[in-house]
């Protein structure tokens, strides 16, 4: 097996020169751990979890020829939320009938690269590439707080790639789908290079589907993606429309462009908040600083903590004229 060509069908090509300069063999890759990987230089968690996977793929494989390996456990399948984009090149079949077969390849190629290449730029993870089709996860194997948001930007941005791409003279195009739902991911199906980490639920299905019905150029979403993205973009309503396999209609948007926002937050949550609980504590602080800084005494304050643990929003109950200061300026 080539080494380096595996790191190509993976996308990770970036990585060729650091598994050369260290002589990394198929015999050696079969052995690599979290630890060898990060001594290496592949720094991101999730591209560490992407080639662990599909290590384990290759060490199932040479334990299915005969070969004896060192005994890994298979990865666990998971239940957990995802958004699923799946991209599709516009006119594949008109290109094929055009087209010598090898000269496709190469146009395949380039949509193949250019996607890939914006998907890591956000994170994502591509998970199977079907011809004129790219099947990418947000949220797995790294998750984010702002899965949906990533995917919507590197919809938008893979379609402007795409579009500057002109290969064998052929100006291409491509359409996305993109939906955002819980779904268990993560067990191996299929045997030898066909063998693939499943996502199994209704989402995949539905981004699927909402690509079919975008025009040219365009991106197209669920439900459940347009809550978590909010006002972060501009949209167009599509109704409820009908998509195939599933018995009842669903309402869909196109997105246009990304919006200009001054507020993130009030972007993703809107205007109307819940009352904020439990807080009490950290706002007296915050009030009692503030009430320095009026009087001449400057202060500096550093609000940190975990994702969605509600920085943001203690942020904005200061600013909410129910809070007992006498300026919005603090911040």
């Amino acid at each position: 097996m080539d080494v380096l060509g595996w790191l190509r069908n993976l996308g990770l090509e970036q990585y060729e020169a650091i598994f050369r300069d260290n002589d990394i063999d198929v015999s050696l890759l079969l052995s690599l751990t979290n630890d060898d990987l990060k001594e290496i230089g592949v720094a991101s968690l999730g591209y560490r979890r992407r080639l662990l996977a599909a290590i384990a793929v290759l060490r199932t494989q040479q334990a299915g020829a005969g070969v004896s390996t060192t005994p890994v456990p298979s990865p666990e399948a998971e239940r957990r939320q995802l958004t699923v984009m799946f991209c599709d090149l516009v006119g594949s079949t008109r290109l094929s009938a055009r087209l010598d077969p090898e000269d496709l390849r190469e146009v395949y190629a380039a949509y193949h690269c250019a996607v890939a290449h914006v998907v890591r730029s956000f994170d994502g993870f591509v998970a199977k590439y079907m011809g004129d089709g790219v099947l990418v996860y947000f949220g797995y194997p790294q998750a984010h707080e702002d899965d949906a948001e990533r995917a919507v930007r590197a919809a938008l941005s893979a379609i402007d790639a795409i579009g500057r791409l002109e290969v064998r003279s052929v100006k291409l195009q491509a359409r996305v789908g993109i939906a955002t739902g819980l779904v268990v991911v993560g067990d191996l199906i299929g045997e030898g290079s066909a063998q693939e980490q499943s996502v199994v639920g209704e989402t995949p299905n539905l981004a699927a589907r909402l690509q079919t019905l975008a025009e040219p150029d365009a991106v197209v979403i669920a439900a459940g993606t347009r809550r978590l993205v909010g006002d972060l973009f501009e949209y167009r309503e599509l109704g409820t429309v009908e998509v195939k396999g599933i018995d009842v209609p669903v309402p869909a948007w196109q997105v246009l462009h990304p919006s200009v926002v001054e507020s993130r937050f009030e972007a993703l949550r809107g205007l109307t908040l819940t009352p904020l609980v439990g807080r009490d504590e950290e706002i007296d602080l915050l009030l009692r600083l503030w009430t320095r800084v009026k009087a001449g005494d400057g202060q500096i304050v550093l609000v940190s903590g975990e994702p969605g643990i509600g920085k943001s929003r203690i942020t904005a109950a200061m600013g909410e004229p129910n809070c007992s200061h006498s300026s919005r300026a603090w911040v």
